[in-house]
């Protein structure tokens, strides 16, 4: 789990991320979950959008992915999921 701390930190650290994930009208499914975590362990941290035709809940679909992917889930802001998870080959955030 992440503290407060931790997660303002990386709220910062996110903000200027461009989502390079998009949950559409199929939701989230098998082959996306799979794409997030290869790119989680590249990168770290990440933005995910949720579309405007989506029929998930935000929340539900921000949950999802962080347990499907085994990631912390940092923050949700409008239509924006911010995911964490530490790399076990490339790590390059150190967590205050």
């Amino acid at each position: 789990m992440l503290t407060g701390k931790q997660k303002r930190f990386l709220r910062s650290k996110a903000h200027h991320l461009n989502p390079i994930f998009q949950v559409g009208k199929g939701g989230v499914n098998e082959n996306m979950v799979k794409q997030i975590s290869e790119a989680l362990e590249v990168r770290e941290l990440l933005k995910v959008s949720i579309l405007q035709n989506c029929d998930d809940n935000r929340y539900d679909v921000a949950e999802q992915l962080a347990e499907t992917s085994n990631a912390e889930l940092v923050q949700v802001i409008g239509h924006t999921i911010v995911l964490y998870k530490e790399s076990k080959e490339n790590k390059t955030i150190v967590l205050p």
